[in-house]
């Protein structure tokens, strides 16, 4: 700032201007601007002049979710069967303090039961993970909601690095999004760990936004035995038909008490008669090791059988290529910001740095994007 004149003419500062301290933008951010949430503001007002310039459109949205590490070292951590956070103190790190106040929250403690295997103490919330199917370390996860037309980023939100965080903040950033712009997209491109019954079932029928989204589906057998895909459901008698014609039902006769049918797990299901699988040429390819098949079905199947019917239309095809730019987003995030890795801790430091890294990257977007004044002009 002292010697760069395209510094001093960004900030508005003459040749004589006195710069602010180099500690100012610190001390400010753990103090006003967490407690206004400036950034949030910030982010949002750009979003807003992208809009104005005709950027962004309802038309679709495409969701994703990337790695960012943390700044947490694993020679400094614990394994989670030693770690107890009665240990934090009222006097420990700012980040402690915050892991304390997000247990409960569904983006971070509350987002899945399941104990990461270390816990860092200078940074509890950050998430132990291999997703990279190489050496684990210690991430946050940073979400993105793009406007697929033209890329802009209209939500970002952070969230520990786990499946169930980062469905469960693209809801948060779509009613977001209708809350604060009014924008709700005719349709939602995202990978297949969006693909769950409960979010599609989210999406198609409280939400009415057509999903082009992968079916999240682990009903594929590969033992050469048939799968569930192979089955076929007829809705109106409530039962699926197997490939030799017969039918698989949940009851066979009727109960003094109704019942419903349902499972603890949440799903319904469908038996054949023994007396259909014992006779039947192709038991050995169907159920060779039990008495007769059974087929669970999701109670938001209905909502799965929606998203496949649309997988493999033309209109899905060009989705999924639509949905690369929030890929291509999370690559220059990191090769050309050079956000490989967090500077702050803490889910608070790891939002303020995403906040802030989305609206640069809005920024230049708009900056490529907006039609020159003199274009304007003629």
């Amino acid at each position: 700032m002292h010697l760069n004149l395209a510094y001093r003419w960004f900030c508005r500062l003459g040749l004589d201007g006195k710069v602010p301290d180099h500690s100012t933008f610190s001390k400010n951010r753990h103090g006003r601007f967490r407690e206004s949430d400036i950034l949030r503001q910030l982010f949002e007002s750009i979003v807003e002049r992208c809009m104005a310039e005709g950027l962004v459109s309802a038309n679709g949205f495409a969701v994703d979710a990337s790695l960012i590490a943390a700044d947490a070292n694993k020679q400094r951590s614990v394994p989670s069967s030693d770690w107890d956070p009665g240990e934090i103190k009222d006097d420990a790190c700012r980040a402690a303090r915050e892991y304390l106040a997000t247990l409960d929250d569904a983006a971070f403690g509350a987002a899945s039961p399941v104990t990461p295997k270390f816990i860092a103490r200078s940074d509890p919330a950050a998430q132990w993970t291999g997703a990279h199917k190489g050496h684990a370390f210690f991430a946050y996860a940073t979400n993105y909601l793009i406007d697929t037309d033209h890329g802009v980023i209209v939500d970002v939100e952070a969230t520990r690095a786990v499946r169930q965080a980062e469905v469960g903040a693209s809801r948060t950033m779509v009613e977001r999004t209708e809350e604060r712009f009014g924008l709700k997209p005719g349709y939602l491109v995202a990978d297949t760990a969006y693909g769950s019954a409960d979010n599609l079932a989210w999406l198609v029928k409280q939400k009415r936004i057509t999903p082009y989204i992968p079916v999240f589906d682990k009903s594929t057998r590969t033992d050469g035995t048939f799968s569930r895909s192979d089955f076929t459901f007829d809705p109106e008698a409530d039962c699926y038909i197997c490939p030799a014609e017969k039918k698989l039902v949940q009851f066979r006769r009727a109960y003094a008490t109704p019942r419903t049918g349902v499972g603890a797990d949440g799903t319904r299901r469908y038996r054949a008669s023994k007396k259909d699988c014992d006779v039947c040429e192709l038991k050995a390819r169907c159920c060779p090791n039990a008495v007769a098949r059974k087929i669970p079905r999701d109670l938001e199947e209905d909502s799965r059988d929606v998203a496949r019917a649309l997988a493999g239309t033309p209109e899905f095809e060009t989705a999924c290529q639509r949905r690369k730019k929030v890929e291509m987003l999370f690559a220059h995030l990191k090769r050309i910001l050079r956000l490989g890795r967090l500077r702050l801790r803490g889910p608070c430091g790891a939002k303020d740095e995403f906040l802030l890294a989305a609206t640069a990257q809005n920024l230049r977007r708009l900056a490529r994007l907006r039609p020159p004044e003199f274009e304007m002009a003629a």
